[in-house]
């Protein structure tokens, strides 16, 4: 029956019944009051859409989690490498979902153990000594293995686990207040309240597990520059586990009102959560290259109604690329996200560009308004080459005091330029040798390596590893087919 037949039926069977008989027997929300008697009798009859919601029966919907989705993992205590078999725990940092619904909460424990431990090269094990580094460090593997959620159900899990990052900042691409402010839309809010939900389901134990503070840090690199030490993963090593097996969460029932909006658009400045599918970098990347990444959690709308699940895929392309260069020129890199595979299949253009992401400290990445992320250098490099040539040229001298001279040199600067050349172990061979062109060698072999990797090296590349987590800005595809071009605030 079409819309205007029901409508003549709606009328004619109003105008025998009371209004008020009809407002009992019709559901509320089409009649939320009672009218009144001189009222049109259409006001007693619901929406079309509303009957049609309510007469459809509810969805199954499968809370599965894909083969490929990564568990972002921290550990919650240091643990030694020392062998193989050696047993690693940590926790979730970041709920999981399957549909619209958070299956595995962060906080949740993993644990696993040390399942490879590589043997160092020759040429390695050459580099570290002549840097004073007598017990370089083995790459490993971490296998996790067991995952228990907050309510104790333990569930046996088969991984491939990414190389640990020891510490992870997140960059955003605008740093205003302004900005951060647009940024807090739905999406955001709702993915907030999620993991407010999730923290308090665990008691917190997500914040249990914190940054290494600043003694924690010294301490970490005064031992590091000892000639002989003992290797640890640090506690709040992040690592990605990435599933090698789907997990299934049973099901949950939804009604046709609760998934009417499913497949539609964002709000315009909404924040989408994703993970990018493949690495892509500045090194081997092209202009033009596909790249893809799929939302992490749920984007509903403003009435709360499911928009796009979780796993929804996003593509784009790289928008330019540029490789680093001789003389510590480092790369750039521009991606920006052009369309969404709506669960039907469908694609819907968008404008998505990057307003942020987590990456590890030591990549030394920025990104600007734009969302380009560029390698940085310290300024730190300016300071260490500094160092080393004045070292070296200390070294250069003879000490003379009190009308004596000591063609030895001063300890402390025989030390200084040990250091400079060997670390902690040159230093003490400098001092222990007690001659000028010991101190002279170790404070050139220093200067030397310092100006070469600070000035004259290749620089940095822009590298986004596979799982890097991503805050992409959402906005409507332009109507005149032009391509988006980011604007500033």
């Amino acid at each position: 029956m079409n819309r205007l037949s029901f409508n003549v039926v709606a009328i004619l069977f109003c105008a025998s019944v009371s209004p008020c008989v009809l407002a009992q027997q019709l559901p509320t929300f089409g009649c939320p009051e009672i009218p009144r008697e001189d009222a049109l009798p259409s006001l007693c009859v619901p929406p079309t859409s509303e009957l049609e919601a309510i007469s459809l029966p509810p969805i199954q919907i499968s809370l599965d989690v894909p083969e490929g989705t990564p568990l972002r993992i921290a550990l919650d205590r240091r643990t030694r490498v020392r062998k193989v078999g050696e047993t690693v725990h940590g926790k979730v940092v970041e709920p999981v979902y399957a549909f619209d619904e958070t299956v595995i909460p962060a906080g949740s424990d993993v644990s696993g153990r040390v399942t490879r431990i590589d043997p160092v090269s020759v040429k390695s094990r050459a580099l570290a000594y002549s840097g004073g580094n007598f017990t370089p460090f083995h790459k490993y593997q971490i296998t996790f293995d067991q995952l228990t959620l907050p309510d104790g159900k333990t569930i046996s899990i088969k991984t491939v686990t990414s190389p640990g990052t020891a510490e992870v900042v997140h960059l955003i691409a605008n740093k205003s207040k302004q900005a951060e402010e647009k940024k807090k839309n739905v999406a955001v809010r709702a993915a907030q309240d999620a993991k407010q939900e999730a923290a308090a389901k665990v008691h917190d134990s997500v914040e249990q597990i914190k940054s290494p503070n600043l003694i924690h840090r010294l301490k970490a690199m005064l031992y590091a520059q000892s000639p002989v030490h003992r290797q640890y993963i640090e506690r709040e090593t992040r690592f990605n586990a990435t599933l090698e097996n789907a997990l299934a969460f049973g099901e949950a029932t939804r009604t046709q009102a609760e998934l009417a909006s499913l497949g539609s658009v964002p709000e315009p400045d909404s924040l989408l959560q994703a993970r990018l599918v493949a690495r892509v970098s500045s090194a081997d990347a092209t202009r033009g290259a596909t790249i893809e990444a799929v939302l992490t959690r749920p984007i509903f709308s403003l009435d709360h109604h499911l928009l796009l699940p979780a796993n929804t895929k996003l593509a784009g392309d790289v928008q330019e690329a540029k490789p680093a260069r001789n003389l510590h020129r480092n790369g750039e890199l521009r991606i920006a996200f052009n369309r969404i595979e709506l669960p039907s299949g469908a694609l819907q253009a968008m404008q998505g560009t990057l307003e942020g992401m987590e990456i590890d400290r030591s990549a030394h990445l920025a990104l600007d308004e734009e969302g380009s992320a560029r390698a940085t250098t310290p300024k730190t490099r300016y300071l260490s080459t500094g160092f080393s040539l004045l070292m070296l040229a200390a070294a250069s001298r003879p000490d003379v005091e009190h009308g004596t001279t000591d063609a030895a040199g001063d300890p402390s600067v025989r030390a200084g330029a040990g250091v400079s050349g060997s670390r902690v172990a040159g230093s003490l061979i400098s001092l222990a040798a007690h001659s000028q062109p010991v101190s002279m060698a170790f404070g050139a072999l220093g200067a030397s390596q310092s100006i070469y990797s600070n000035f004259l090296s290749r620089g940095k590349d822009v590298t986004l590893p596979e799982n890097t987590p991503l805050e992409i800005g959402f906005a409507p595809a332009r109507q005149d087919g032009k391509k988006a071009t980011p604007t500033k605030p």
